[in-house]
């Protein structure tokens, strides 16, 4: 049980609701008090994306653990509480539907005096302990003790996803040399010798002059012939090589997830047909 001593500290320190098995449900939003003993009786939490949804849980079997709140209840149970307006008076209705909803005997009246918190984030602590929801005290306890004092109970399972990657053959790359023809053409200068007749009078007294009759002379004439020769040098190495390239890839899988409906039937005057989802 919640002192009102300890409600203002709730609010000072912006508490974290935790639910049985140590799951964190939300952070405090506001806490009710009863109008006659002026104790406290409700706490509405916060959950969802930035706090947005708010429900009641009660306070009566509640334990603080330093800047904690402690509930024996389960995170989906709250959050699938019945929806009330926080900022309006809790009716006697609305109070007797919320503690049918958490297997509570129905009790008097309250009010709507309260302590009303406006927080923008969420306090969060690290726990390291278990939380015992019979005696409200952290202990040691683990699942299987917590399991073995139900009467019944199921092993509920669900299927995660472990994305990995391994290496595989993609294919293969090669190098293919082959021969091709292409016409070449260049220009080259080339030389030739061509006759040219030159006449000179003979000087008189010239010795050299030949003798009367035919005679006959002769020149050698020579051109540039055109030669082609090819030969093969080396003009580049091509190889292959590779390179390691990351992208980011989206997978998608569906994945299946056990539920749990608990379905009760009491003697005590409770509403037969809810099931609380678990």
């Amino acid at each position: 049980m919640v002192t009102t001593e300890q409600v203002q500290n709730l609010i000072d320190r912006k508490a974290t609701v935790y639910a049985q098995d140590g799951d964190k449900i939300g952070t405090v939003g506001q806490v009710f008090l009863d109008d006659e003993t002026n104790t406290p009786n409700w706490v509405t939490v916060k959950t969802g994306l930035f706090g947005t949804s708010e429900t009641f849980v009660p306070l009566d079997r509640a334990t603080v653990q330093g800047d904690d709140v402690h509930v024996p209840y389960t995170k989906d149970q709250v959050k699938d509480a019945p929806r009330i307006d926080v900022d309006q008076h809790l009716s006697v209705e609305e109070e007797d539907e919320l503690y049918r909803y958490y297997g509570l005997e129905t009790g008097s009246a309250y009010g709507t005096a309260g302590y009303d918190t406006t927080r923008t984030t969420d306090y969060d602590t690290t726990r390291t302990a278990d939380y015992d929801a019979t005696t409200g005290v952290a202990g040691t306890r683990g699942t299987a003790d917590l399991d073995r004092d139900r009467d019944a109970s199921v092993v509920r399972s669900e299927e995660q996803v472990d994305i990995g990657t391994r290496r595989r053959e993609a294919g293969k790359a090669r190098l293919r040399k082959y021969t091709v023809t292409e016409h070449v053409t260049k220009t080259v200068p080339v030389t030739r010798e061509e006759v040219r007749v030159e006449r000179e009078p003979i000087r008189p007294g010239d010795t050299t002059a030949g003798a009367f009759g035919d005679d006959e002379a002769e020149v050698t004439l020579h051109e540039d012939e055109v030669v082609v020769d090819k030969e093969t040098v080396p003009v580049e190495r091509v190889s292959l090589d590779k390179d390691t390239v990351v992208e980011d890839r989206q997978v998608s899988e569906e994945v299946r997830k056990e539920r749990v409906d608990a379905d009760i039937d009491a003697d005590r005057d409770l509403d037969r047909d809810r099931r609380d989802r678990i």
